[in-house]
């Protein structure tokens, strides 16, 4: 038993391989060092049973990359980053900012080195320089490495059918040697030559090329573009660049992945691969599945010349979208044991690949509904939450307004159609005949009932609004909806704000409100008491919208609006938004990015002014008080100076005229004799004169 247990930690060891891949920030590479982080080494060796087949169609295709590194046997995933970008979690190691002698270190450390030129035309040339010095090296490897360019059809785009007659007839791997690249994809072709060539003879060299089609799925690729314009809702149509009918060879990344997965596992004779999907489809037929499935359901088509116009697409995503290209990778389909994700192709997975498409972008819908008496602050607080999550503010008046405008124009053009085409299609009869009824029902019930409309119609109409692509993207907030028990019934609700005051907050809050805002609203003093009190009433009954929710485990948030003294509901808003949480939509746009960091270097501007203020001030007012102290200082020491002045003048006036009276009469005479005789002893002379002219001896 010891001894096999051995041998089997042996063979793990062996079988466990380190595989380089380039730009795992990028949006091909990251997908495929996701997938092949948890796909255990040599896995595709074994057949795939029936029940793995179906274990894998109900699993989403996005990863969870939380638990690649607790499985054991699996490829061991390093390789380089864009710089600034963050490590992704399932990747072993990365590098970034390196010099091109540390990446040769790094690449022979590694069992398989995958290089995807597929997205950043830059790397074709860091590619050339890494198989062109792996090669210079092979002398010194100690077991085979594998090498593997992932190109794109690109190289192929413009090739001559293989047959004039019928251009349906599809590429497949065997005319590789036939294919004729775009202008665009030179470099392209030339490095798949060069790695096909460094390939050739060598047993510890292996090289792979593999021709990619237009990448979907996860995070979108290049249709990105498609699916957030649709996402967005901003548009009428979706763009169809062309007339739409070029056929475009795809797969999704993830089915990508599983071909690069064969390739290392069984290192198969073939050197060159197409990896495309099943599909024949073209671009109309994307770009209409996406309209279709997540966006306003039409498209329309456009000159080809605007796609340049927009910037959100590169000219290499260009070039893929308006290929017109049939190939069928008829060697992986034959030879390889792959787990597909999409094999039939886009339009038949689309379900699939729109919900990955919104969990890896974390497009979620939020859906909320505010509830309150009148007057408590509903709309206010909702059009600031519309405004911060980018969600579909519903007020009841709107949507009962939309729908019957909605049916009026069904009916409106039925009366031109029956004198202009007796022969109308059977489904728009009964449409316009369904839309009439419809609108002859509201009409009696809002007779019967005062104006107001039944709750079957207001319910059927609030449920078709919530249906409508745009809310079920984004999400909605309800404003004041339901009201009733039975209104909340079928609503799918994820928060619920219960918004509340007092009824003296409330009625003082109408009575200041401006009489422009009062105008053509239910807030003058009769509605608004009535509304209050119903309000009221049918919150006190036993089955009430919030007894509702709570029975479906969504608590609602309540607020007392009376109770915080705050007249803009920033307080209200600040601890909805703490509830629900961060927005879950594409973000900022370009624009909006823009206007932002405006926004904010305007007040950081704003902010550096006034402080440069406040410190100028700060400085004037302490120069001014130097300026005070130094001369009140000044003051000071003069009064101080004459002070002491009057007081030595004070106290020398007796010397001075003791001096003058009794020493200085005898003291000038004697200097007066002094200067006449000039005697040798002049201080001997005058103290001799002193002394005998003393008046007190005398």
């Amino acid at each position: 038993m010891a001894e096999e247990e051995v041998a089997a930690r042996t063979e793990k060891v062996i079988r466990i391989q380190r595989v380089f891949i380039n730009l795992l920030d990028s949006y091909s590479s990251g997908n495929i060092g996701k997938f092949l982080s948890n796909c255990v080494v040599g896995a595709s060796l074994e057949e795939i049973t029936e029940e793995e087949e179906e274990e894998d169609e109900s699993k989403s295709a996005v990863l969870d990359t939380s638990s690649s590194r607790l499985k054991e046997g699996t490829f061991q995933i390093v390789g380089t980053l864009s710089p600034g970008k963050p490590e992704p979690a399932f990747a072993l190691e990365t590098y970034s900012d390196i010099s091109r002698e540390e990446l040769l270190i790094r690449l022979l450390e590694c069992d398989v080195i995958i290089y995807n030129i597929t997205e950043n035309p830059k790397q074709v040339e860091e590619a050339l320089w890494a198989v062109s010095a792996l090669n210079e090296e092979v002398n010194h490897f100690e077991k085979r490495k594998l090498f593997i360019l992932v190109s794109t059809v690109m190289t192929w785009a413009r090739s001559k059918p293989l047959d004039p007659d019928d251009s349906d007839i599809p590429f497949t791997e065997e005319d590789y040697r036939r294919r004729k690249h775009h202008p665009n994809f030179l470099d392209h072709i030339n490095a798949e030559k060069m790695v096909l060539k460094f390939g050739k003879n060598i047993k510890k060299f292996v090289t792979y090329v593999v021709a990619a089609g237009l990448q979907y799925g996860a995070e979108g690729g290049i249709l990105h573009f498609f699916f957030k314009l649709a996402w967005l809702g901003e548009v009428p149509a979706l763009p169809v660049f062309g007339d739409g009918s070029n056929v475009i060879p795809a797969i999704h990344v993830l089915d990508l992945a599983g071909v690069i997965q064969n390739i290392i596992d069984h290192v198969p004779k073939v050197h060159y691969l197409v990896a495309v999907d099943e599909s024949v489809q073209t671009l109309e037929d994307l770009v209409k599945c996406i309209s279709k499935h997540t966006g306003p359901g039409k498209i329309q088509k456009v000159l080809k010349e605007n796609a340049f116009l927009t910037k959100e697409l590169t000219q290499n995503s260009i070039d893929h979208l308006l290929v017109n290209l049939r190939m069928e990778a008829l060697f992986v389909k034959e030879n390889f044991n792959i787990r597909w994700v999409s094999q039939s192709g886009f339009a038949e997975n689309i379900n699939g690949i729109l919900k990955e498409y919104k969990q890896s972008r974390r497009l979620l819908p939020i859906k909320i509904c505010i509830l309150g008496p009148p007057a408590v602050g509903k709309s206010s607080i909702a059009e600031v939450l519309t405004k911060y999550y980018k969600l579909h503010h519903i007020k009841l008046k709107d949507v009962i307004s939309e729908a019957i405008a909605k049916l009026e124009a069904i009916v409106a053009p039925k009366y031109a159609r029956e004198e202009e085409d007796e022969g109308e299609d059977e489904e728009e009869e009964d449409s316009v005949e369904e839309a009439q009824e419809l609108l002859d029902g509201i009409k009696e019930s809002m007779e019967q009932n005062a104006g107001r409309l039944e709750d079957q119609y207001v319910i059927r109409f609030v449920k078709e609004k919530l249906r409508s692509m745009p809310c079920r993207n984004q999400g909605y907030i309800l404003d004041g909806f339901p009201k009733t028990y039975d209104q909340a019934k079928d609503l799918f609700i994820q928060f619920v704000c219960a918004l509340d005051a007092s009824d003296e907050f409330l009625k003082f809050r109408v009575m200041n409100l401006p009489e422009s805002v009062v105008a053509g609203t239910h807030y003058s003093q009769d509605q608004f008491l009535r509304a209050l009190s119903n309000y009221r009433d049918i919150n006190t009954e036993d089955e009430t919208v919030f007894n509702y929710f709570d029975e479906l485990e969504i608590h609602p948030l309540h607020i007392d609006v009376g109770k915080l003294e705050d007249a803009q509901n920033r307080l209200a808003i600040k601890q909805l938004i703490k509830e629900i949480g961060e927005p879950r939509n594409y973000g900022l746009s370009e624009e909006e990015k823009a206007e932002e960091e405006r926004r904010v270097a305007e007040e950081r501007m704003a902010r550096e002014a006034t402080e440069e203020a406040n410190r100028e001030h700060k400085e004037a007012m302490e120069t001014a008080e130097k300026i005070a102290r130094w001369e009140e200082w000044n003051k000071r020491l003069e009064e101080v100076k004459r002070e002491e002045t009057e007081f030595l003048e004070a106290q020398s006036a007796p010397l001075r005229n003791y001096l003058m009276t009794y020493v200085m009469p005898t003291l000038m005479q004697g200097l007066n004799e002094c200067c006449k005789i000039r005697p040798e002893d002049p201080v001997d002379f005058l103290a001799e004169y002193l002394f005998k002219n003393n008046p007190a001896t005398q």
